[in-house]
């Protein structure tokens, strides 16, 4: 081997193992433990959290720290604590969605290309029955239609999958073009938490909801100190009026996060018994296909009735796999919503 066939060979095998290097192998689970390590919102979020515990330790440490400062302080650091664990909620939720889209994107390539290949059977044995004149034109150009439908379905496809993988990797702090390879999710976790545990404490949990009740406690403090005889009445008089607003704030936030809370609780369910109806589905298909394969065995069926059956199989799996990820996506809503993880997904 000369010179140059060797510079070559060695090109080849490093570019090949670049691109070996670059594949990067996921399940749903570590992706979003990725994500809530890396993620630029998480990480800020956190950094915020960090410098707000810091100023509370500096006023803390300062003797001629005022009540209100004090407060102030205090707040921050629930406020900034709860943004926290919303941003990883959120975080998650965008995974769950961006992973599952990638995922069921490729179990959909393999669809149509089964499905354009069942067609283009289909074609041939419209034309060999239209040369036997036991078929019409129409018959062909029917067949016809379904392959560059379905053909058309398979390019969409294929060319989706690469935008929704970098979504996906740009969400987990990934390099732009790697190569992902995404594992079947898990199957999702049955919701046990009752709707009244999780509409419980939201204004502990909810960042918006906190920021209210945090305005609530800070306004009541203003009132405690302007209730005294050294101050005047209009300062009390407004302080209080600034309570009652806040309160009133409050209450309304916490009506809107309660129905939220419920509505998505709802939801959940509703994605729980779809998935029960598409396992149901996939059964029959699968039930269908084991038949059409004794069928043929027994000289009753023809092969392309055997292709079919596997194809329809294929399209009530891929839908069992949609509902499954629907029921994902209610989970990680529901999270959101209610600022507790149900997905087991958030450590």
């Amino acid at each position: 081997m000369n010179r140059h066939a060797l510079t070559l060979t060695f090109l080849a095998s490093l570019t090949f193992a670049g691109t070996a290097s670059a594949q990067t192998s996921l399940t749903l689970p570590a992706a979003v433990s990725r994500a809530l390590s890396s993620n630029a919102d998480v990480v800020s979020a956190r950094a915020t959290l960090q410098k707000a515990q810091a100023n509370l330790r500096a006023v803390r440490a300062d003797p001629s720290s005022i009540i209100t400062t004090s407060t102030q302080a205090e707040q921050d650091v629930g406020a900034q604590a709860a943004t926290l664990d919303g941003t990883k909620l959120k975080t998650m939720q965008a995974v769950v969605s961006a992973y599952l889209s990638a995922y069921e994107t490729g179990q959909r390539v393999a669809l149509n290309a089964a499905q354009v290949a069942l067609d283009e059977r289909n074609l041939a044995i419209a034309r060999a029955r239209l040369a036997a004149r036991v078929a019409t034109q129409l018959d062909v150009n029917r067949a016809q239609t379904s392959l560059n439908a379905n053909r058309q379905e398979l390019a969409d496809a294929r060319a989706q999958l690469p935008v929704q993988e970098a979504q996906l990797a740009r969400l987990l702090g990934l390099n732009a073009g790697t190569d992902l390879k995404l594992g079947a999710p898990p199957a999702a976790p049955k919701l046990s938490t009752t709707l009244a545990a999780l509409q419980a404490g939201l204004d502990k949990r909810l960042p918006a909801l906190v920021q209210a009740a945090n305005g609530v406690a800070f306004a009541r403090l203003q009132v405690s100190i302007a209730d005294n005889d050294y101050t005047p009445v209009r300062t009390l008089e407004d302080a209080r009026t600034a309570l009652a607003n806040a309160g009133r704030g409050l209450e309304d936030a916490a009506r809107a996060s309660g129905t939220g809370v419920r509505d998505a609780y709802r939801a959940v369910q509703s994605a729980q018994e779809g998935l029960n109806v598409a396992r149901e589905q996939a059964q029959n298909a699968q039930a269908s296909l084991t038949l059409a394969r004794a069928r043929l065995k027994a000289g009753t069926a023809a092969p392309v009735e055997v292709q079919q059956a596997e194809v329809q199989a294929q399209q009530a799996a891929l839908a069992v796999q949609q509902a499954q990820g629907g029921v994902w996506q209610a989970l990680a809503a529901l999270s959101v919503a209610s600022g507790l993880d149900v997905t087991g997904l958030v450590q």
